[in-house]
Formats: structure tokens, C-alpha cells, sequence
């Protein structure tokens, strides 16, 4: 008895046979003869040395191993004519549905996006604006652009593409702004610090980066969204916390200034992918995200 897979015309026949009921109708949609089918039949059993069918009356019964047999290619064949089928009707006609933060989308992403579907027409980029609820996983979504720390999900393909790096910014409409903007970074110990729920370990590592004692900080007005915080600190509230990338156009226009500039963490921005989706055009999009992510340092 062999432990390789029989031959792949002989399991088609099988499947055909099984889920039709019927050796002429599996013949008529595989488009070959009877005698083919059954000769496929015959070699299926003999190349797994046990009786797949047995006769009953004028037509086919299914034996015990036959069953077996019939559950796992049904569903081994339902899933390959489910990726075919997307695959024939995706090609460079489907949209490349991107997600990402709405902080992300709109500080960065979006005044980039003339230039990104300039320099890649074909892939019809789709966005997908979300807060920690966005999956690739799950249908409807292609990639996900993302800062998050190492290891990577075993079920992801992971382009890196930057290493995350973070620090207080403040505007200069900030009260406090001229005072603090010449002192330490020790001196941030003292200030009720602006906030975000969605990125809670951001100020505790920049602290730790500067060798200032975490559990000394003091927090003031929190906010749900990274985009609601870095509004916040332009519109002159405090001291944000904020990585690099979504505040680089705020920084060069003088509505947001970083006295104590950035440092890297142990994250990366990154996009995101399902292995069993792999997808050219991924690739090239993260070869320009990676360019521009270049430029703009």
C-alpha cells in the first residue's frame, strides 16, 4: 500500500462518482467516457488496496471506506473550487481592500493616496478604517497595515516595513510650550499628560526609553482614538504621545513641535496578509509604503 496521494484524475473521478450518485453522470461532467471513470475507480482502489464501492442493484453503494474517502475530497475539492473561484473572479479587476487604524488612514495614508494610486493604477486600492477590530482573517479584507510588537502570527505573512518610533509632541499654542520646550524630558514627570485607551503602553515606554520612572507619570485628558489625541495636542491641550510617521506633516508645517524628538520601540509598522492569501500586489504595495516611509524620514 502506497502513502502517497493517488493519482489526481482518479480522485477527481471519485468525488464526481460519490457526490453524483453515478458513474455516467460523474463521466458527462468530467467530460470523458464511462469506461474512463471507471478505470480511474479501479485505480483509485488498487493504488489504496480497499473496495470503494460496491454494487447495489443496477447502480453504486458506498463502503465504509468509501465515506471516508468521500467526506475529506468533498471537502478537499469545495475548498479548492472556492479559491479558484475567487481567484478567477478577483484577478486585477478586485480591489486590494487595505485596513487600518483611522489615525493612520487619515494622518498619513490619505495625503499620500494621489501619489500611491499614481504610482500603482492597477491596484484599486480599497481602505478600511478601523480601531483594533480589523482582521484579515476574516472575508472582505485583503491586508492589514498595522504598528504592533513581534512574534508575527504563525498564519500571517508579515512584510516589516519601519521600526516604530514614538515621542511627545506638543503645539506651540500650548500654554505651558516655552517653558517646557528648553527643560529635560524629566521635566513631562510634572505635566497631566494627554492620553489615548487605544495605545495605553506608549508613554510608559517612552519613559523607560528616557530612564524616567513610569509609574511618575501623570495622565490628564484621555481619549478613545490616537486621531482625538493628536487633534488635542494641535489645538494647543498638552503633551501627546505620538509616533513619528502620523505626525511628520504637522511637524514640518510648525502646528506641532517634539523638543525631545523620537525614539524607536521594540514595534514595527507592518503590513499584514494571510498566508493562504498570498497576493502579488501585496508585495508591491509594501515595497511603496516602504519607499515612502523612507522618503519621509
Amino acid at each position: 500500500m502506497s502513502h502517497d496521494l493517488p493519482p489526481l484524475n482518479a480522485l477527481r473521478a471519485f468525488e464526481a462518482t460519490a457526490r453524483l450518485g453515478s458513474v455516467s453522470q460523474a463521466a458527462e461532467q468530467l467530460h470523458v467516457t464511462h469506461g474512463a471513470v471507471s478505470r480511474q475507480l479501479k485505480v483509485l482502489e488498487e493504488h489504496l488496496g480497499v473496495s470503494l464501492f460496491v454494487k447495489d442493484g443496477r447502480g453504486l453503494k458506498l463502503t465504509d471506506a468509501g465515506v471516508r474517502l468521500r467526506d475529506a475530497s468533498n471537502d478537499a475539492f469545495e475548498r479548492l473550487r472556492a479559491v479558484c473561484a475567487e481567484l478567477t473572479q478577483g484577478g486585477a479587476d478586485a480591489p486590494f481592500v487595505l485596513g487600518c487604524s483611522g489615525s493612520l488612514l487619515a494622518r498619513w495614508l490619505i495625503p499620500r493616496l494621489g501619489r500611491l494610486n499614481a504610482d500603482l493604477p492597477d491596484l484599486r486600492l480599497h481602505l478600511s478604517a478601523g480601531e483594533g477590530d480589523l482582521d484579515p482573517r476574516r472575508p472582505g479584507l485583503d491586508a492589514l497595515l498595522v504598528f504592533a510588537e513581534p512574534p508575527w502570527p504563525a498564519d500571517m505573512q508579515v512584510y516589516e516595513l519601519a521600526s516604530e518610533r514614538i515621542g511627545p509632541v506638543m503645539s506651540p499654542r500650548f500654554a505651558g510650550y516655552e517653558q517646557l520646550r528648553r527643560q529635560p524630558p524629566a521635566a513631562l514627570l510634572d505635566q497631566a499628560l494627554l492620553q489615548t485607551t487605544s495605545r495605553p503602553q506608549a508613554w510608559p515606554s517612552w519613559a523607560r526609553q528616557n530612564g524616567l520612572d513610569a509609574q511618575a507619570l501623570k495622565f490628564g485628558q484621555g481619549f478613545e482614538h490616537l486621531y482625538y489625541l493628536l487633534e488635542a495636542a494641535v489645538a494647543g491641550l498638552g503633551v501627546a504621545i505620538a509616533p513619528e510617521p502620523l505626525v511628520a506633516e504637522d511637524l514640518r508645517a510648525g502646528r506641532l513641535v517634539a523638543p525631545w524628538g523620537f525614539g524607536e520601540t521594540s514595534g514595527q509598522l507592518a503590513l499584514w496578509l494571510p498566508k493562504r492569501a498570498a497576493d502579488g500586489r501585496a508585495r508591491q504595495l509594501a515595497q511603496w509604503l516602504r519607499n515612502e516611509l523612507r522618503q519621509a524620514t
